[in-house]
């Protein structure tokens, strides 16, 4: 292994002390998440209406798929005006488990995060100022009354939309199964691939139930990663804070490809050797790198029935 960097050594000595007060460093999904019916249906609805986007042609499924792994399988997501973004859209499963919301964890819920896609001029383009009228001319008030005293307002609708989006969890993923006691969920090369995970230092990052979205991290802690976004920096101001994102969750990975936060791997193999060379500076044999790729497979859970159909 190269030496460490400061950062390096402070980063692995903090999650070594932290794996010792767990007794597992992966817990599976819970089978079921308490959520409103109602406000989830209406936030469904919400999720899928183009009406969100200032021309009504971009709606939250636009960029995330829920066929399709919960992302839109692009480098860049366009938005409104065929406008490019300069950020991988990630998945939208199992967000409500991430510690924060964005790469560079800027919004603390998803409720903060519904809002930005609906301001941000180059994805959505709208106001809500803007917005409320519309909804309400095309017959949203009635169900908003029903579920909120003041009707339609900015809280509200991201409330709602928050609320499917708490839903969209993926239990039951072969992985999870193995976890809960039935050894034959995962085969061997799996099992193998989990071994090599954890010794070879992944898990010291992708940990917790969304194996991920529980930390920040460095991108390019052994080597330079040659990043063009320079994560929570930009929202911070502060030097140490360069090059850190919030570590994605590795759930469902084997269907959001491309990968990292300028989707830079376009396969499961790219990002484990990318992960390898920049994080954590070791090298890895082919075999075990496949060992790896198996393993992450492991990790597709099953689609809620909430998402399964359009609303």
């Amino acid at each position: 292994m190269k030496h460490l960097t400061p950062f390096a050594y402070i980063f692995f000595i903090f999650i070594f002390l932290l794996s010792l007060s767990v007794a597992s460093p992966i817990k599976p999904i819970p089978e079921n998440i308490d959520f409103n019916e109602q406000k989830a249906a209406l936030g469904k609805k919400l999720f899928f209406d183009p009406l969100l986007s200032k021309d009504g042609t971009i709606s939250c499924v636009t960029c995330h798929d829920l066929q399709n792994g919960g992302d839109d399988g692009l480098q860049y997501s366009f938005g409104i005006k065929g406008q490019e973004g300069t950020i991988n859209a990630p998945t939208v499963y199992n967000a409500v488990f991430n510690f924060r919301q964005f790469w560079d964890g800027r919004a603390k819920d998803l409720k903060a995060q519904a809002k930005g896609p609906i301001n941000n001029p180059i994805e959505m383009g709208h106001s809500f100022v803007d917005l409320i009228p519309v909804l309400k001319k095309k017959g949203y008030d009635k169900a908003f009354e029903l579920l909120y005293e003041d009707g339609i307002t900015e809280e509200n609708i991201v409330d709602a939309i928050a609320e499917f989006e708490k839903a969209l969890i993926t239990p039951n993923a072969p992985f999870d199964r193995y976890l809960r006691g039935d050894k034959n969920a995962i085969t061997a090369q799996e099992k193998r691939g989990y071994i090599l995970f954890s010794s070879k230092g992944c898990i010291l990052c992708h940990n917790g139930v969304n194996i991920g979205g529980n930390l920040y991290n460095k991108f390019g802690i052994f080597e330079d990663a040659n990043s063009m976004n320079i994560g929570r920096y930009n929202i911070t101001k502060r030097e140490e804070d360069k090059y850190v994102f919030k570590v994605p969750s590795l759930r469902n990975i084997a269907l959001t490809a491309p990968y990292m936060h300028d989707g830079r791997a376009k396969t499961l193999r790219d990002a484990v050797e990318i992960m390898t060379e920049h994080q954590l500076g070791r090298y890895m044999s082919l075999e075990e790198i496949e060992d790896i790729v198996a393993f992450l497979k492991s990790l597709t859970g099953k689609i809620p029935s909430i998402a399964k159909e359009k609303p």
